[in-house]
């Protein structure tokens, strides 16, 4: 018989890109610092920043240089207009690109949103051991994102493989 799994908190930062939210209209940000802390993760910071491939990058790079960071979970920017940038800001810092993340999002997506799940450039991966996820602006694709793919794969007790296991070895060469 398996052995039984605890649950081990991590600490989470939280970052919404946006040219227009403040912390009074930052639904999506909340969204997401709602879920980690009632699923029993810590939230270790929570910003939001203008819509520039180089403030993203001022704000999540030290996160990933931050050994106390455990993930990073990023809202908005990732949409097809002009100024969406968040996955060029992110996947340059990425040292592994988790695919199956932004292909499981849109499927799970398309049930409520059918075809406009396409427009999503949901990206995830991790860098200097740090998961980073980065989800569409609205409030309830944090929310699909966050129950429907983040909320067990950060959750040391998800069988039958979790990316918690994996942090003690995402360092290896």
């Amino acid at each position: 018989m398996p052995e039984d799994r605890q649950f081990i908190p991590l600490n989470i930062a939280v970052l919404t890109v946006s040219d227009t939210r403040t912390e009074l209209d930052d639904v999506s940000g909340q969204t997401l610092a709602t879920g980690l802390i009632q699923s029993g993760h810590k939230l270790y910071q929570k910003k939001i920043v203008a819509d520039s491939i180089y403030q993203i990058r001022a704000v999540v790079s030290p996160w990933i240089a931050d050994a106390e960071v455990n993930a990073i979970l990023i809202t908005g920017g990732t949409g097809v207009t002009g100024r969406d940038g968040t996955p060029e800001a992110v996947t340059p810092l990425l040292d592994k690109v988790l695919d199956g993340f932004g292909e499981v999002f849109r499927m799970i997506s398309y049930q409520d949103i059918k075809s406009s799940t396409m427009q999503s450039r949901a990206v995830a991966g991790v860098a200097n051991a740090t998961y980073l996820f980065c989800v569409p602006g609205s409030a309830n694709a944090c929310r699909t994102a966050w129950e429907g793919l983040i909320k067990d794969q950060l959750d040391y007790r998800t069988r039958p493989c979790n990316l918690v296991q994996l942090m003690p070895r995402l360092l290896e060469k």
